[in-house]
């Protein structure tokens, strides 16, 4: 690292040579990318109380991790795009600020409404921040080992923010209050705004490209209607008119916003890359697991809390082994893809998720550690890191250079949306089977272990079946197999 301690000079088109300490560049960027990964979990185990606080209803609660998720995906590939045409550093500021502003909003929340509220704005401001952090890495470090070294700090400070939230949201709010969960990003977020203004140098990407605006704001309109319709079943059941309005509405608007990608010069998701078998069945594949996997820790926290009594810090502690468990799935399968076929890994890995999930759906109210969290968590966790990097691989090989990055946030895009919507499936699943066993004066531990087993299963189902579209998946020819 000694290396990236010295100074770099940022260039970039349409922007200003200047001299900045490469630490100060890398911590700045490392930090952004920390607060918006970490905002992804960390309001998991603080749940149960922001639900007591503000008098939350399941959906509230619901919507409290999905208005996050949804917006974030859903403007995800805008703010990439933002970066290049009007400045990375000014993008970077932009997002940081909003997602600054609305951790305020949130944390000083007195009703759900200006809970959820803040915490769209929110998701906003991180689709904005997350992809300016890797374009800052990439124009400020020069090709080679500094910018290899300094995109795996990029990586490790990610995944260490995917391990920190639930930690720090549960000794937050053990030992503060719930709303410091979203107010430590606050003076975290303003040091940050100090270092970036002041290290950062500003840089644009070609002249000449636009902001699909109107195709951001119908996918991420359509997904969130389709999600509210969704779980409008959880009390007015599938044929109801509160149920069937929106989720008709919503995929009318999805069904606008294919037909305006389709005439869009510069779409913000180009439909012709879906053509490309890779690439469609990589997105097919994520999609499944996103939907599975991203409600594991909503349920589990759920589950530890509520039905376990564990405290919010016991909770965030029993995190940890499934992070390490990701981590160390995503560093094996590179070496298993240089044995193998990389969709035998992939399959594998899915197929070992699901397992996991399968076994998740045993637990009770008398689960233990180690039988109902421990174990499964682990065996998840481990398969859906060999699971993402053999997509990842399989969908960016299928184009060209110029289009890699786009590829990487489509499928980012995919991951989040279908963890969005999975967890409004899940949710609703969860939903009906509680009401099921309280309505059979099951008690409320024993009814409400049976609805997050109920959705641990259905999840289970859903990565099983994605998996097997990694059939799809074109075989690597000798020249891809020869780089893994």
């Amino acid at each position: 690292m000694t290396e990236l301690l010295g100074e770099r000079r940022q260039t970039g088109r349409g922007g200003r040579g200047a001299t900045a300490p490469a630490w100060a560049v890398l911590l700045a960027v490392c930090a952004g990318q920390f607060l918006v990964v970490l905002d992804v979990s960390v309001v998991n185990v603080a749940l149960p109380s922001m639900r007591t606080s503000l008098g939350m209803g399941e959906t509230g609660q619901q919507w409290v991790v999905n208005a996050y998720a949804l917006t974030f995906a859903g403007f995800l590939l805008l703010g990439g795009r933002a970066a290049d045409l009007f400045g990375r550093k000014k993008v970077f500021l932009t997002g940081l600020g909003l997602f600054t502003l609305a951790s305020l909003a949130g944390g000083l929340a007195q009703d759900p409404w200006m809970l959820i509220t803040a915490r769209t704005v929110q998701g906003l401001g991180s689709a904005v921040l997350a992809p300016t952090t890797l374009s800052i890495l990439t124009t400020s470090f020069t090709e080679g080992a500094e910018r290899t070294r300094a995109i795996g700090t990029w990586t490790a400070v990610g995944a260490g923010g995917g391990a920190a939230g639930g930690l720090v949201g549960g000794v937050l709010t053990d030992y503060l209050s719930w709303r410091w969960v979203l107010l430590v990003n606050v003076p975290v977020g303003l040091v940050v705004l100090a270092t970036a203004f002041s290290c950062l140098t500003e840089s644009r990407g070609p002249a000449g490209r636009r902001l699909d605006v109107p195709g951001a704001v119908l996918v991420t309109g359509g997904v969130a209607t389709l999600a509210y319709g969704i779980s409008q079943t959880e009390t007015h059941g599938w044929t109801s008119t509160a149920s069937l309005a929106p989720l008709a509405a919503g995929l009318a608007v999805l069904a606008l916003f294919t037909a305006v990608e389709r005439r869009t010069a510069q779409p913000l998701m180009p439909l012709r890359l879906f053509r490309v078998r890779s690439v469609s069945a990589a997105n097919a594949v994520l999609l499944a697991c996103g939907a599975a996997t991203f409600a594991t820790w909503y349920f589990l926290s759920l589950y530890m809390q509520g039905v376990l009594h564990y405290s919010p810090v016991r909770a965030g502690l029993s995190f940890l082994p499934h992070t390490v468990s990701i981590i160390i799935g995503s560093k094996i399968a590179p070496r298993l893809m240089a044995r193998m076929d990389p969709r035998i890994v992939g399959a594998a890995g899915g197929l070992m998720s699901a397992a996991g999930l399968a076994w998740q759906s045993t637990l009770t109210a008398h689960g233990t550690f180690a039988g109902s969290i421990l174990g499964p968590g682990v065996v998840t966790m481990f398969g859906a890191g060999l699971l993402m990097t053999p997509i990842a691989a399989a969908a960016t090989s299928g184009v060209g250079i110029g289009e890699q990055g786009l590829v990487s946030g489509l499928l980012n895009t995919s991951r989040q949306l279908g963890g969005a919507l999975g967890l409004t499936v899940l949710a609703t699943t969860a939903a009906d089977r509680i009401a099921a066993r309280t309505a059979a004066h099951a008690a409320p531990a024993d009814a409400l272990a049976s609805g997050y087993a109920r959705a641990f299963l259905v999840g289970a189902a859903i990565l099983a079946v994605g998996t097997c579209l990694i059939a799809l998946l074109p075989k690597p020819t000798p020249k891809e197999a020869a780089l893994q």
